[in-house]
């Protein structure tokens, strides 16, 4: 038996719709991720952990330059990987999770590859990932939004302050608990668009220390920028 959703719930996703729909107006629409294996993905969400994407990026194409396949960085001396990917930041982090992630799949599929994932459902999907070594909500979300087409929503820094803002969450919600929220309240149509638009709002207008409300088209819809 079906449940109806609260009112307020139901306001709530208009709200996202308006949202979506006024920063597509304003910053464009959103383009559909570009393809590549779901491991790559995986792989170049870790690099893109706390770095700038030209950085993440650089390190990433380092990171296949120097090595044939993702055996090869398995099997290669941690401190190989590490100067491979050094432009990325964190490289003693990052390369031996990587490598730790790189045998993990190996022992339980028999191969190097995550395209199982794409026939799984997200719930199931999101599990597995978030199982491997270091990977969290935002990095297992990121994976499957934009390698499987899932609608599971990533999020980020400026995805979880736009939508504190803007009264999605509430005011102390924290990161991981604003996945669980968010990932209730968008509907799966509007996550590519709420995710991509939100942070491109937050990056231009709706900056963490001084957001310039006054030049906000979502104003009339936050909380914070009524009282500013």
């Amino acid at each position: 038996m079906s449940h109806p959703i609260p009112s307020d719930r139901e306001a709530q996703r208009r709200k996202v719709a308006t949202i979506c729909r006024r920063l597509a107006r304003i910053y464009g629409p959103v383009e559909p991720p570009r393809e590549r294996p779901v491991l790559d993905s995986l792989v170049a969400t870790i690099l893109s952990q706390n770095t700038s994407d030209s950085n993440s990026g650089a390190a990433f194409d380092e990171l296949k330059r120097r090595f044939a396949d993702w055996d090869a960085v398995r099997r290669a001396p941690a401190d190989r990987v590490v100067r491979a990917i050094r432009r990325a930041g964190l490289a003693n982090t990052k390369g031996p999770r990587i490598q730790a992630i790189l045998r993990r799949i190996v022992d339980e599929r028999g191969e190097l590859s995550l395209e199982f994932l794409d026939a799984m459902p997200a719930p199931e999907a999101l599990d597995y990932l978030r199982s491997l070594p270091g990977v969290g909500p935002k990095t297992a979300a990121c994976v499957l939004l934009f390698a499987c087409e899932k609608p599971v929503l990533p999020v980020d820094t400026h995805v979880h302050r736009v939508s504190r803002r803007l009264g999605l969450i509430g005011a102390r919600t924290g990161a991981e608990t604003a996945h669980d929220e968010l990932g209730r309240l968008v509907p799966p149509r509007h996550v590519l668009d709420f995710h991509v638009q939100l942070i491109r709002h937050g990056r231009r207008v709706c900056s963490a220390r001084r957001p310039r409300c006054e030049a906000c088209a979502l104003v009339d819809l936050c909380r914070e920028g009524r009282k500013r």
